[in-house]
């Protein structure tokens, strides 16, 4: 009696068991070559939306369209969009690497970031070596879209290979390079106060603005320190 009730209490098991594995065999539905086409197009806008961001914030600064509601790009932003200090500014900032980035992949072949984590350890390097580093990743990746981490670490490493003194100290007052950081297109010349010192960066507040920039972007004014705290 007991042996008749496990083996039918077997069978039932493996009769749930094959169903299950049923479950998971799934019939795809062919795409024709217009929603193949629409599906690569679309897929293309979702990994492209923090750069089509960046740009967009980037000319909504540069052109003030916000001067008839706000006083400031910061607080437009802020207001608008629920974006800090910091947020709106990065994403201008990771939008221009990927311009830098294109160049690489233009002529190599290479993948473009799909998101801003990605992109926000580059922001440290100069251009070059930017695509230097993507590069690497990507080969890390087996060419595939590399993790942020593995862009971190390619980035600590070749800053530690060739580390620049910050020769700049909080609240010195500076005039903004613009050099080659499309970010301060028509900031030339404007003064600006350093607000805090990295080792490789500094973050200075304009009259209406907050940049992260490189020492290369900064010129002292050689204020004393009596007349910058004043």
């Amino acid at each position: 009696m007991n042996a008749k009730k496990r083996k039918k209490s077997k069978t039932h098991s493996d009769a749930i068991g094959a169903k299950k594995v049923a479950a998971l065999v799934v019939d795809f539905e062919e795409l024709s070559p217009s929603e193949e086409s629409e599906r690569l197009h679309l897929e293309r806008l979702v990994e492209r939306s923090f750069y089509t961001a960046g740009k967009a914030l980037q000319r909504l600064r540069d052109l003030r369209l916000y001067r008839n509601t706000h006083r400031s790009f910061d607080a437009y932003v802020k207001e608008r969009f629920g974006y800090g200090k910091n947020n709106a500014n990065m994403k201008i900032l990771a939008s221009s690497v990927v311009d830098e980035l294109e160049k690489v992949t233009t002529n190599g072949g290479l993948i473009l970031p799909t998101s801003e984590r990605q992109v926000r350890p580059l922001t440290v390097l100069e251009p070059e070596q930017q695509r230097m580093a993507w590069r690497e990743a990507v080969e890390l990746a087996g060419g595939g879209v590399p993790p942020s981490r593995v862009v971190k670490d390619i980035v600590q490493r070749i800053r530690e290979r060739s580390p620049v003194p910050n020769p700049f100290r909080v609240g010195e007052v500076c005039q903004i390079i613009v050099k080659d950081n499309p970010e301060l297109r028509g900031k030339g010349g404007c003064w600006c106060i350093v607000r805090s010192v990295d080792n490789f960066s500094c973050t200075v507040d304009t009259f209406d603005s907050e940049y992260n920039l490189r020492p290369e972007h900064l010129k002292s004014r050689e204020f004393t320190d009596f007349e910058c705290d004043r």
